[in-house]
């Protein structure tokens, strides 16, 4: 018999590599140099670390909203964009 934690696990699997990729690149938006920028990415790394092995639902929920709440308070009001992407300098 298929199990359904597939689908779930592959959503769940998405939703933290989105989180992931958004906390880095708005942490890039922050820092000028770049090895400054690793210090700060191996952090969010580690955090990420100490949270995979939560697999009481509750919890994921609240780590969730956690983090998706440090990520709005710390977006950055001028973000980079690329001078060659629609919104960039050269535009």
């Amino acid at each position: 018999m298929p199990s359904t934690g597939g689908a779930f696990a592959s959503v769940h699997r998405q939703y933290v590599q989105s989180l992931y990729k958004r906390t880095l690149k708005n942490s890039l938006d922050w820092t000028v140099c770049r090895h400054e920028w690793r210090r700060k990415a191996m952090q969010i790394r580690a955090e990420f670390e100490r949270n995979r092995d939560v697999k009481d639902p509750r919890q994921l929920a609240r780590v969730f909203e956690q983090a998706e709440a440090r990520l709005a308070a710390w977006k950055h009001p001028d973000p980079y964009i690329a001078p060659t992407a629609p919104g960039g300098i050269k535009w």
